[in-house]
C-alpha cells in the first residue's frame, strides 16, 4: 500500500454505509439518479441490507466523484477502478463477504471498512492479491490501521492488482495464518482505540498496557478489560508475575491482590 496520487479518476465507490451516514443522506437526497446497489442484498446478510454497503456507479457523475475525493471523511469507503459491469463487480464483492477459518468457523469480512482494509489487504501477497481483487484493477481508501487513526496520520491509501493467473475467489474463501492475525490485530487495536476516546487517553499508553496484559496470558477480552482498569489505577506498580496452572480470572485476581496489598 502506499499514499498515491488520485488518477485515473475512481468508476466505482463502495461506500461503508454504517461508517458514513451522512454520505448516505447526501446520496439520497442529492444525487438521485446515481445507479447504487445494497451490498446485502440476495445474501445471508439481507436482513442487515439497509445498515450494510452500499455499491455506487461512480461513471456517469463526475461531480460526485469529485465530492469523493475532496471529503473522503465523509465519503468513508473503498474508490474502485474496474472495468466490469455492475453486476459482475457486484457478485465478486459479495463473494468476499464471507469467508472461513479453522474447520467450522465462518465469519462476515467487513473489507469495505477503511480500517478493516489496512490490515486485511495488508496481509496478503501478490498471489492472494490477485484473487481477492479478482476484476478490480486499482483499489483506493483514505484512511489507515486503527493506531494511525489515533494519531492523526491517516492519508490516502492504493493497491494495484498484480494481475497474476490464480484460481478465482472461493465460496467462503479461507483466510491464510497472516490474514487472521492482522484482523486479530485489527480487532485488538479497535479496541484500545475505543479506550482512549472514553477516557481522552495516550493511544501508546494504552497499547502497552494491553500488550503487558496479553503477554501474562489475558487473551479474553472482558479479562483483558479488567486488567486495563486495575494497570491504570496503579500505572507505577511492579508486576510480580502469577504462579503458573491459574486460569486467566485467578491471575488477574491474583494480581489484584497483590498491587491491593500496596495499599
Amino acid at each position: 500500500m502506499s499514499g498515491a496520487t488520485l488518477q485515473p479518476l475512481a468508476q466505482w465507490l463502495l461506500l461503508d454505509g454504517p461508517d458514513a451516514p451522512q454520505a448516505l443522506r447526501t446520496l439520497r437526497a442529492g444525487f438521485t439518479a446515481v445507479p447504487h446497489w445494497r451490498l446485502f442484498d440476495g445474501t445471508e446478510f439481507q436482513p442487515l441490507s439497509e445498515h450494510g454497503p452500499v455499491l455506487v456507479d461512480l461513471r456517469e457523475s463526475p461531480a460526485l466523484t469529485a465530492l469523493c475525493l475532496r471529503d473522503p471523511n465523509t465519503w468513508r469507503g473503498l474508490l474502485l477502478i474496474s472495468e466490469v459491469a455492475a453486476q459482475p463487480l457486484l457478485q465478486h464483492l459479495q463473494r468476499m463477504l464471507t469467508v472461513s477459518f479453522g474447520l467450522n468457523h465462518r465469519a462476515l469480512l467487513s473489507y469495505y471498512n477503511r480500517q478493516t482494509a489496512s490490515y486485511f489487504f495488508d496481509a496478503c501477497d501478490a498471489v492472494e492479491l490477485s484473487r481477492w481483487l479478482g476484476p478490480i484493477r486499482q483499489l483506493r481508501w483514505f484512511g489507515g490501521t486503527w493506531a494511525d487513526r489515533a494519531i492523526g496520520s491517516q492519508g490516502w491509501q492504493q493497491l494495484c492488482n498484480p494481475r497474476l493467473a490464480v484460481e478465482p475467489l472461493g465460496i467462503e474463501q479461507s483466510l491464510t495464518r497472516r490474514q487472521r492475525e492482522r484482523l486479530q490485530t485489527c480487532l485488538l487495536e479497535q479496541h484500545i482505540w475505543r479506550w482512549c476516546q472514553a477516557l481522552e487517553t495516550d493511544y501508546a499508553a494504552i497499547r502497552a498496557h494491553a500488550q503487558q496484559g496479553l503477554a501474562l496470558g489475558f487473551s479474553d477480552r472482558a479479562i483483558l478489560d479488567g486488567w486495563l482498569w486495575l494497570r491504570l489505577l496503579h500505572p507505577r506498580a511492579v508486576l510480580v508475575p502469577p504462579p503458573p496452572g491459574l486460569t486467566q480470572q485467578e491471575r488477574l485476581d491474583h494480581v489484584r491482590r497483590q498491587w491491593g496489598a500496596m495499599g
